[in-house]
């Protein structure tokens, strides 16, 4: 990682002397950070994102994410170039992704090669435990816990709706707060364990994948740890569903088991909690009404 204390130090540390920042342009997208295109002096473009420098952490666990996905060699994600600050701003540079034409088959080999990550060997990112991360990051603005854990109900429990639960308990009344405590006693009735640790992306709804150069779809945006690849698939159902022919290719490489359907919507009900607490009340009764089927 190429950690610098300004962008040209950092476009100097990555391509050399010969290059410098000649122009830059605001691309739209996102709630947190601004983003940019930056154009060299070669005609060649890098992706910025940027912030204020007191989160300049953020972009390392995104970073750290970022390296760990592109290292499986199984679907296409972003280089990472450098990160660092600069005057009022901290930075994450990235390649530039020059969208092409969606293939034909995008959607079955977007499947496949996301069926392919979550089987790829990913026992050295968890240290002391199978599930969780070699440190903490974020689920949007959100701190994400990931302690490592040899139980994927315990991690579940332990390092994703707790938490969320206690952020979120300025909306609930006393009979929500039952709901959550009693589902939190019983999760394992619903959850299982699985039979092999997945790296995932981890916020994989459809705002986080996109065609790439080769027009497969490439992720980026990522929450990475290591967990069950059920979380991942619920998380593509939630925000616009991907293709059935996308479900059908994944189950080609990683058969989906039977009671998947069954706690879809309980992974989900993560990510609703995390909008309850990022963005209010409106997700108030999407979590309500999940709480109350398994609970």
């Amino acid at each position: 990682m190429i950690h610098k204390n300004s962008l040209e130090e950092a476009i100097t540390a990555f391509f050399g002397n010969d290059l410098r920042i000649v122009g830059r342009h605001q691309v739209y997208g996102g709630d947190i950070n601004r983003s940019f295109r930056l154009t060299l002096s070669d005609g060649s473009s890098v992706f910025m994102k940027s912030n204020t420098p007191k989160n300049l952490s953020f972009f390392g666990a995104e970073a750290k994410g970022l390296e760990a996905l592109r290292q499986t060699g199984t679907i296409g994600v972003p280089d990472v170039i450098g990160m660092g600050t600069d005057k009022n701003m901290s930075f994450l540079l990235m390649e530039y992704l020059e969208a092409a034409p969606r293939l034909e088959s995008y959607w079955e080999v977007f499947g496949r090669e996301l069926a392919s990550l979550h089987r790829a060997d990913c026992s050295h990112l968890s240290e002391g435990g199978r599930f969780g991360f070699s440190e903490d990051n974020y689920i949007g603005a959100t701190p994400q816990k990931n302690t490592p854990m040899t139980s994927w109900v315990d991690f579940f429990r332990e390092c994703r709706l707790l938490p969320q639960f206690r952020m979120a308990d300025r909306y609930f009344d006393s009979g929500v707060r039952n709901l959550c405590t009693k589902l939190l006693e019983h999760l394992d009735s619903y959850l299982t364990e699985p039979e092999f640790q997945s790296l995932i992306h981890g916020d994989l709804w459809s705002g986080n994948s996109a065609p790439g150069p080769d027009g497969k779809a490439w992720i980026f945006d990522p929450a990475s740890y290591v967990g069950h690849y059920e979380a991942e698939l619920a998380m593509t159902e939630l925000f616009g569903r991907c293709p059935d022919r996308f479900y059908s290719a994944y189950n080609e490489v990683t058969p989906i088991d039977s009671g998947y359907r069954d706690r879809r919507d309980l992974y989900n009900l993560y990510h609703l909690l995390n909008h309850l607490n990022l963005f209010g009340s409106s997700y108030l009764g999407s979590v309500k009404n999940i709480l109350s089927r398994y609970a």
